[in-house]
């Protein structure tokens, strides 16, 4: 089963957030969408509701950023885009992140293919005339 939503406004997106974390069965997160479709925005709006006291800005050049949140936990925005070759995934110690009990949101995806664990939350977001379609699944490649 999908949840699949429609926005129209940026704010929109704090609404379906909550929904989102309750549907989902990973904390692991694959952000999926063209360049510019608003991932980093959609990610932010995850960071607020789980409470990220730092800023959330995109990781392009450091490929991941770690945030805090009042709690003290650690969550993870990794951005891939501009990785050429596994060994700097492998060099960032990615597993440590991917395969902990914290938050991970990860940009471009597809890109780490082969890599990721069998179990992830997948969001695509399309564009789709001025409103944004966002289709949220649980992925278990083990069943």
């Amino acid at each position: 089963m999908a949840l699949n939503f429609f926005i129209k406004e940026e704010s929109e997106l704090f609404d379906i957030t909550d929904d989102i974390l309750s549907f989902s069965n990973s904390n692991l997160f694959l952000f999926y969408g063209k360049m510019g479709v608003g991932k980093t925005t959609f990610i932010k709006s995850f960071c607020s509701v789980l409470n990220v006291i730092d800023v959330v800005s995109s990781p392009t050049f450091s490929i991941v950023n770690e945030y805090k949140t009042v709690e003290g936990s650690s969550v993870f925005h990794f951005d891939f885009y501009r990785t050429n070759d596994k060994t700097e995934i492998f060099d960032i110690g990615y597993e440590e992140y991917i395969f902990s009990s914290s938050y991970c949101f990860i940009e471009w995806p597809e890109k780490i293919e082969g890599l990721l664990p069998d179990s992830y939350v997948q969001v695509e977001i399309l564009l789709e005339g001025s409103m944004r379609k966002i289709v949220v699944e649980n992925i278990n490649l083990d069943s």
